[in-house]
């Protein structure tokens, strides 16, 4: 059954979608009624899973390896999600 936040979630992660091929990342929506973000560098092959949720200051975005991002600057959040998928080949 799908949450009652399930449409701000999908257009949160839709936007921020749009904006990751800027950042040389590529991504899908997948989940149905509990969306989330699949995220790829195509270069380094590394990949994460973005979530959205609500918190006391809005919508944040979360991501592995501790990645966070807040909904109110989606531009910085595609950059640390870019700066992650780069690092993670170090790793």
């Amino acid at each position: 059954m799908a949450s009652g936040y399930t449409g701000e979630r999908r257009a949160l992660l839709e936007a921020l979608a749009e904006l990751l091929p800027h950042q040389g990342l590529v991504s899908r929506l997948v989940g149905g009624d509990d969306p989330v973000l699949w995220v790829w560098h195509p270069r380094t092959r590394r990949q994460t899973i973005v979530f959205a949720t609500p918190s006391s200051g809005g919508w944040t975005l979360l991501w592995s390896p501790g990645g966070q991002g807040g909904a109110d600057d989606l531009e910085s959040a595609a950059a640390s999600l870019r700066r992650t998928l780069d690092s993670a080949q170090s790793g």
